[in-house]
């Protein structure tokens, strides 16, 4: 994601702490002031590098994207027929919510933003989009489907997509233990 811990600029330094400040307290409940804090930085070298606190949360949502479209793509490519990527994809996200539920919650409040901010919303639509059509590509393509009763591969990705994110709400809001098996329900898709 960054470089080293020993090698890291200024900027990536701000940019991993406004990370761990959001994706461990929430946007709301961070200040610039807590990423300076974070960073060991003094507050003006935030507005210095990221000019004001939307174009700081800009970076960090690209920083967020391009780790969840690397991973994705890399569960993808390693699977050779469309229900072991389903597989794939389906594992990836219950680890992700076992393991590393802050990137979940970063993305939930981030897309919670951009519900209201136009820089926000263009960057998580355009997260979206890549990731249905990683799923397009990855899963449809190699099925050799272009549409299925009536729907396009688009529309398919996009429901794929839209239930896995829904179900992670649910296991973050809930708990409950059966929810991430709730995941394995979608491979009755492919069989």
């Amino acid at each position: 994601m960054l470089t080293r811990t020993n090698e890291r600029t200024q900027p990536e330094k701000i940019l991993l702490a406004a990370y761990t400040c959001i994706s461990t307290r929430g946007y709301a409940n961070v200040s610039m002031r807590d990423i300076a804090d974070e960073a060991g930085v003094v507050l003006s070298q935030l507005n210095y590098y990221f000019k004001n606190k939307e174009g700081l949360f800009k970076e960090v949502v690209g920083m967020m994207t391009s780790k969840y479209l690397k991973e994705i793509e890399a569960t993808l490519e390693q699977e050779s027929t469309p229900q072991k990527k389903v597989k794939g994809l389906i594992n990836y996200f219950k680890n992700m919510l076992q393991h590393n539920p802050e990137l979940f919650r970063l993305l939930y409040d981030f897309t919670g933003l951009a519900i209201w901010s136009p820089v926000f919303s263009s960057l998580l639509s355009e997260l979206f989009k890549d990731l249905s059509d990683m799923i397009e590509k990855y899963i449809f393509n190699d099925l050799q489907l272009k549409e299925l009763k009536g729907y396009s591969t688009k529309d398919l990705s996009r429901l794929i997509l839209g239930s896995m994110f829904g179900t992670g709400i649910q296991v973050l809001l809930d708990q409950d233990e059966k929810l991430p098996e709730t995941l394995n329900a979608m491979q009755i898709l492919f069989d």
